[in-house]
């Protein structure tokens, strides 16, 4: 028979053994929340950004040339899905109707039918989670709502002015183009720095030049059907540099197909949900590559679309 202090002992271990299992995640993963910076954080990485930052990235302007990162958007613009661009011009039409007062006033305007994830674009904290949970630990049940997010909408992003680099992972390879699925991982990253002769810094917008831009135009249908772009290792290691956002000049930044197609989008999971970087889809990187660009000022004033999960964008660079 067994005295008390058996049956103690025995109470004793089995609390052990399920303490033990309710605080370590199920096989295969990982606890990836509450955030660094701090469990009720919803700005990301974006809380990098400082005025430091930002006069640290002005001292790199020596010419004054500036760059402009976005793609012309238009209705031929291939895009994700059934996303899609509209525009219509209204009011002056042919020029024959009436104008307005005494002097004669005309005017031109517009409205579109537009997918905020389309051509060059922001992609917020609440674009993409895990199993429905978002950056931070975050429910998509606690902020969805079909008139906007109630966090993490782009609205609430400073304005991202900060260092940015260019990594030419195409030029390091030797290619103009590099092939769809093609994966860019921690040691291409840290060979094109080496052989750009720049570092990733804390804070930094990071953008990779893999030459895929230049097949929107030519062949859109081809465009989109896959891309090269990081793996999981490159974007687990650009996270690890505690960059603001992670851009290319691609539909979707991350190699597709990718090694496993069951795995869908892993590289968005990591950067978004995990660690709160943004990400820039669909950077136009030609013009910085021809003039062996690495470093510049990036300068970033997204649309105030309250509670938008998106938002097409227009960043500029200046070297």
């Amino acid at each position: 028979m067994f005295d008390a202090r058996d049956n103690i002992r025995r109470f004793v271990n089995l609390v052990f053994v399920l303490g033990i299992a309710m605080a370590v995640p199920a096989m295969g993963q990982e606890k990836w929340y509450p955030s660094q910076h701090g469990a009720d954080d919803t700005l990301g990485a974006a809380n990098f950004l400082s005025p430091e930052k930002v006069l640290e990235a002005a001292k790199l302007i020596k010419t004054g040339k500036t760059y402009s990162l976005g793609v012309e958007l238009s209705r031929d613009t291939p895009a994700f899905g059934n996303r899609s661009f509209q525009l219509f011009v209204v009011g002056g039409g042919d020029g024959s109707g009436a104008s307005l007062g005494k002097n004669k006033a005309s005017y031109n305007d517009d409205w579109m039918l537009v997918w905020n994830g389309i051509g060059s674009q922001l992609d917020g904290l609440g674009h993409l989670g895990i199993d429905h949970m978002y950056y931070n630990g975050n429910h998509n049940s606690e902020f969805w709502a079909d008139n906007g997010l109630t966090k993490f909408g782009i609205d609430k992003v400073p304005p991202i002015v900060t260092r940015g680099v260019l990594l030419d992972i195409a030029g390091y390879k030797g290619v103009k183009m590099m092939k769809p699925g093609t994966p860019i991982n921690k040691a291409d990253i840290v060979g094109a720095m080496k052989a750009q002769n720049v570092k990733i810094g804390k804070g930094d917008v990071v953008i990779i030049n893999t030459g895929w831009q230049a097949m929107a135009t030519t062949d859109p249908v081809a465009f989109m059907a896959g891309q090269p772009g990081l793996d999981l290792d490159g974007g687990k290691y650009l996270a690890s540099l505690d960059v603001v956002a992670v851009g290319a000049d691609t539909w979707g930044v991350e190699a597709f197909p990718g090694k496993d197609p069951e795995i869908m989008f892993p590289v968005h999971q990591e950067l978004l949900a995990k660690n709160g970087i943004y990400i820039l889809e669909n950077m136009k990187t030609d013009e910085l590559v021809a003039d062996k660009v690495s470093e510049f000022l990036f300068v970033l004033g997204q649309p105030k679309l309250k509670g938008a999960v998106q938002g097409i964008i227009n960043p500029i660079a200046i070297r």
